[in-house]
């Protein structure tokens, strides 16, 4: 695979990825700007920690006066551009911002980002960002400050000139240059269709339209034979503590994490799949705002994990954004409770093997799923009125992704 599909980075921005073909002098040379990185990342966290202890600030300011102070008194750090420095505290201000925030809000351990820490050799892959002044393209190759030159695979052409690009390396140990551009709006002609989105575990989305259910794909049951046997070669060659992992381990290693990798490309590219079918035949989706963290410490773990239900809510807003199709993301209350017909809701949560849905109310019967698709419509506005003539109560209407 020698690029990724396009990624929205935000309301305004994409990201395209490429793969870059690596010499072993950029290789070294790459690798030598990331040990430079990960030094000013690791002097950031104690400066910081010390600024705590004492009581004082520790913003961006403080942090580029290090920075600086820090260029002048080591030449090693000198021996190549400042801009992925410069970035990298950026990139922990923002850590640092983000975790403070969370902290302040109240929020409960489990839910917050924790405190940027440490950045250790074994256990970080190299990760550099450059500015625009930071880079250039000529003659097909990628060209970054401290006279780094690598060739792109190029299997499409950028459509507008790039704003930034990041560099990294990922667990197999292929490098990769990350481009942000201006999002590129396409919008696609109108259907007058509107469809509800249900997740699950036993079918990954239960929409209100039969044809665009999506059945658990199970990659990873389909590849846990093959990824069991990596992992049972790496835990009987595995090192003991202060050797040297061995040809065997390090063979092994690669190996489970190549099968890692096509098992999330090939969730990525289920959901992308799918999320285009469902933005191309329907103006208007009402998605479950579901975030599936909780299940990760119930006995469905293991199936929620293979279903990537984060990933393809992300594909399905994504290509809504895209193609400037209205998403509208649903609180998920008591969705299974409420009667998509005449609104009742029932007294009690149905228990997980309770798979039918019966209005006490009404007396309609429907599969449990359906019915909550179908309250997606009614609770995004996107349903008028339901067959009574009756909006559920407490239907809050949810903004636009």
């Amino acid at each position: 695979m020698t690029t990724q599909q396009q990624e929205t980075v935000d309301a305004g921005c994409a990201r395209y990825v490429y793969r870059l073909r690596v010499s072993a002098t950029a290789e070294k040379q790459l690798t030598g700007e990331w040990g430079r990185c990960r030094w000013i990342w690791n002097e950031c966290v104690a400066r910081s920690k010390k600024a705590f202890a004492d009581g004082e600030r520790c913003g961006p300011a403080r942090l580029d006066k290090m920075l600086t102070e820090a260029r002048a008194g080591n030449a090693w750090l000198r021996e190549c551009s400042s801009v992925p420095q410069q970035q990298i505290i950026r990139d922990f201000g923002r850590s640092r911002e983000k975790a403070l925030k969370d902290i302040k809000a109240g929020l409960p351990m489990r839910r917050r980002v924790g405190m940027p820490g440490r950045k250790k050799l074994k256990h970080s892959r190299p990760s550099l960002n450059y500015t625009r002044r930071g880079f250039r393209l000529k003659d097909g190759r990628l060209h970054l400050a401290g006279g780094i030159s690598l060739t792109v695979v190029w299997s499409r052409q950028l459509p507008a000139e790039a704003s930034s690009v990041r560099v990294y390396r990922d667990s197999v140990g292929h490098w990769y240059a990350s481009f942000v551009l201006p999002a590129e709006v396409q919008p696609l002609p109108r259907t007058g269709a509107v469809i509800g989105i249900d997740w699950g575990v036993k079918e990954l989305a239960t929409t209100t339209s039969d044809a665009h259910d999506l059945p658990h794909p199970r990659h990873g049951r389909k590849a846990a034979g093959k990824l069991g046997r990596y992992q049972r070669m790496m835990s009987r060659r595995k090192p003991h503590r202060g050797q040297a992992a061995s040809t065997g381990y390090r063979k092994a290693q690669r190996q489970a994490a190549k099968l890692h990798r096509k098992i999330a490309r090939q969730r990525q590219d289920t959901g992308r799949k799918w999320a285009k079918a469902v933005v191309r035949d329907h103006d208007a989706i009402a998605v479950e705002d579901f975030r599936p963290t909780f299940l990760a410490k119930s006995s469905m773990a293991r199936k929620a994990a293979d279903a990537a239900i984060g990933a393809t809510k992300k594909a399905l807003v994504e290509m809504g954004r895209k193609h400037a199709r209205a998403v509208h993301l649903v609180n998920p209350a008591h969705t299974t409770m409420d009667c998509a017909r005449c609104g009742a809701r029932a007294k009690h949560a149905l228990l997980l093997s309770e798979r039918t849905y019966t209005c006490t109310a009404c007396g309609a019967v429907s599969p449990r799923d359906k019915n909550s698709a179908s309250v997606m419509l009614v609770r995004a506005g996107l349903t008028p009125a339901g067959a009574e003539g009756v909006r559920p109560s407490g239907a809050l209407l949810q903004g636009a992704a």
